[in-house]
Order: C-alpha cells, then structure tokens, then sequence
C-alpha cells in the first residue's frame, strides 16, 4: 500500500506543481479582475459537479461494488457489469450537459449572482459565454473517473494520478498562445477546459483495453449492479462532497463582496489543495479499492488496520504542512503570484483567506481517509447525516463570519464545518466497530 501511496503521491505532487505553474502564469498573464472572476464561476461549476458526481458519489458507490463483483463473480460478468455502467452513465452524463449548455445563463445567475446584483452585465455574459465551453469537462471527466475507477480497482494507480496533469498543461498552453490570438483573451482559458476534457479521456482508453476492459457502451438503467450503484450514489451526493459545496458557498456569497473576492480565495485554496491532493486524496484513492476487498472478504481486522494505517500518514504529514501554510501564508503567495497585474493587495487579501483555510488542512485530509470507510461497507446514508449537520453549521458560520471578516471569514467557516464533518466521521466509524486504533 505504501507503494501504491507513493506512486499516486508523486503523480499528484506533479499535478500540483504544474498547478502552481498554472495559477503562476494566469496570475502574470491575467491578474485578479473581473475577467478571472468569470472565468473560475464558468469554470468551478462543472468541476464542483465532476467532484460531486464523478469523483465524488459516482466513484464511491462504483469502486465497492466493482470490487465486489472482481472478487466474487467472473470475468465476463465483471465485463458486462463494466459496459452497461459505462453506457448508462454516459447516457446521463449527455443529458446533464446538453442541459447544461443550453442553461448557462441561468447557472450563472444562480452561482454568479453577486454579478447581476452588482449590475455588472459584461461580467455575466462573460461567465455564461465561458460556461458554455467548460460544461462539456463535466462529460468528459466523469467518464475519465469511471475509467480511473477500474485501473484503481486492479492497482493501476499510477496512470489516473498521472491524468490532471494534462488540464495544466492544456490551460498552461492556452493562456500563454492562444488568448494573444483572441479578441476576448480570458475565452482562451475555457477553450483549454475543454481541450482537457478530452485529452484526459483518451489518455486512459489503452490502458483499459490492456484490461479488457474497455467499455462498448450499453444503456441497462435496470441493470442489478447499475441499481445497486444508484441507490449508493444517491446520498453519496452530499456525503463524500460537502467541502466542495461549501466551496461553491463560498464563491457565492464572494460574488456580493470586492471584486477580486473570488480570486483570493481561489489562489489561497490552491495552495491549501497542494498538501491535501499530495496525502489527502493520495491516500482517500489508495484505501477505497483495499477497503472494498476487505469487507468483500469480511476481514474486519484488516479493514480497521487499513483505516489506522492511513491515519497515521495523515497525521504525521498533516500537522506539519498545516502549520507550515499557516506561518509561511504570505512569503508563498507573493513568492508565486505577485506582479504587476496581481499587486501587494492582492497578496494581503490572498494571505488571510489562506490562513484560514490552512487551520483546516488536517481535517480535510481526515475526512479523505475516514469517509471511505463508510462507503467502503457499501454505507453511503450515515455520512449523509454528518454532512448534512457540516453544511448547514457551514452556511450559519458564513454569515456570521463574512461581514467582520469578509471573504476570510468564508474560508475559516469551511475550516470550522469541514472540522465538524471529520469529528462525526471519526466517531461514527468508532461506534460502528469499523475502526480499532492499534497502539502507538
């Protein structure tokens, strides 16, 4: 496990650090404006969606049963259980983003509504015409997880981890030759989005017919497996994503306040979402395939042993990372993003937000390694109830939060209800018997 940790650490560490080259070169090149404002709402509501279905409810409901079925039952029917999940999910997928396309206004005035709000039409249209590129990411990252899903499940880590890879680089490659090309240049940026989309799908599609499992797509919504994987994706909804929907609360209430609110929280959480996708999510993709097999096999004490394994990773590298963001907040941020367009107010504003976030970095990463043990057991409705109680604190916290301390005071509401969220998971694996902390 600690082989498969490495290999999906170092593949993210990657991701990450092209990330920063990313954010890096949109700092220089487009600063933090209103122009950047429309384009993270166009660009965060289908990734809020890709992590919500996804990587979010989609993977954890599929990966267990997955397991299941390759533990338990043949190859053949592991292959036909693989094509009719893939054309069913496809199917919807096609339907949601047609909608979605169709709606982009809409979705902006909801998510974006501090722009009308503000009067700020050129800002909205800007969002909407984005929206209508980075929609279709949703269907193409989604199917990249469904297939990122089967290599996890038969140990190959190494090629999903290495897939986000290539949205820095699309996003890299468009901003620095082809917005100099366009009349509106921040349009560059969603055609990237797109470009990734696809990129990240053909990427996997050989290492899936190594398998013999690359899927010929076959509508079976009444499939037994298909239903089984419905049923869990259902409350998964909101129990494996209830940072991310804090995250889109907080870019909601942000579009009422300065123009640059958006901005800040979004380069202060990605630094905060370096450390968390380096452990966090390494470890969270690691265990789910090890924990499905354990309880497949009905082995608890392996299952409690996996689980006390990746906490103490969690916590040996959690602490100090988070401390290490907290004291380090500014020199970072104006190490990597300061410049004429992202000037020293950008950088104060950037550093309280990212203080605030980094309070919360171990309980981000608690919940990426407590949650699978939960759906893991195919248990997908007890996180719903500890979600549900840290969404709604989540929404108290903001606005108690928000006018004393502005878009700071969004973050430290997501610390505070994301640390609830890994409380209630912790206590809820311990009252279940599932975990056993071993000695030490």
């Amino acid at each position: 496990m600690f082989k498969y940790l490495a290999k999906v650490g170092s593949n993210t560490l990657l991701s990450r650090i092209l990330g920063f080259v990313r954010d890096l070169v949109l700092a220089h090149v487009f600063g933090a404006n209103a122009g950047t404002d429309a384009f993270f709402v166009a660009f965060k509501i289908p990734n809020f969606l890709r992590r919500l279905f996804a990587e979010g409810a989609f993977s954890v409901a599929f990966v267990p049963v997955l397991a299941e079925y390759k533990e338990k039952r043949g190859f053949d029917e592991l292959k036909r259980f693989v094509d009719r999940v893939a054309g069913t999910l496809g199917a919807v997928l096609l339907a949601v983003t047609v909608v979605g396309v169709l709606g982009a206004p809409a979705l902006i005035s909801v998510f974006g509504a501090g722009f009308l709000a503000k009067g700020d039409q050129t800002t909205f249209w800007l969002a909407s015409d984005m929206l209508r590129l980075t929609f279709p990411y949703l269907l193409f990252i989604s199917l990249t997880a469904f297939a990122g899903g089967i290599l996890n499940a038969h140990n190959r880590f190494g090629v999903p981890a290495f897939t986000p890879v290539l949205l820095n680089i699309a996003l890299i490659s468009c901003a620095l030759w082809l917005a100099p090309l366009m009349q509106r240049p921040i349009m560059a940026l969603a055609w990237g989005v797109l470009l990734a989309g696809i990129l990240q799908l053909l990427f996997q599609y050989p290492f899936l017919r190594r398998l013999r499992l690359a899927p010929r797509f076959r509508f079976a919504p009444r499939d037994e497996g298909v239903r089984r994987i419905g049923r869990l994706m259902l409350p998964a909804l909101f129990g494996v994503s209830v940072t991310q929907l804090n995250l889109l609360l907080d870019t909601l209430i942000a579009s009422f306040l300065a123009s640059g609110s958006i901005s800040w929280l979004y380069y202060s959480d990605r630094l905060m979402e370096f450390p968390l996708g380096v452990l966090g999510v390494a470890l969270g993709t690691v265990i789910l395939p090890s924990l499905s097999s354990h309880h497949a096999n009905a082995s608890r004490e392996a299952f409690s042993r996996t689980i006390d394994w990746a906490l103490r990773w969690a916590l040996l590298f959690g602490l100090p990372a988070a401390v290490g963001l907290f004291l380090l907040s500014g020199p970072m941020i104006a190490t990597l993003f300061h410049s004429d367009a992202f000037d020293a107010q950008d950088v104060l504003m950037s550093r309280r937000s990212l203080m605030a976030y980094s309070l919360g970095l171990l309980p981000f990463i608690l919940i990426k390694v407590f949650a699978p043990g939960f759906y893991a057991r195919q248990d997908t409705a007890t996180p719903v109830r500890f979600a549900v109680i840290a969404m709604l604190s989540n929404m108290v916290l903001n606005l108690a939060l928000v006018f004393p301390l502005a878009h700071a005071g969004l973050a430290l509401a997501t610390t505070l209800s994301a640390s609830l969220n890994a409380l209630l998971l912790y206590r809820g694996l311990r009252q279940a018997g599932a975990y056993q902390p071993d000695p030490g």
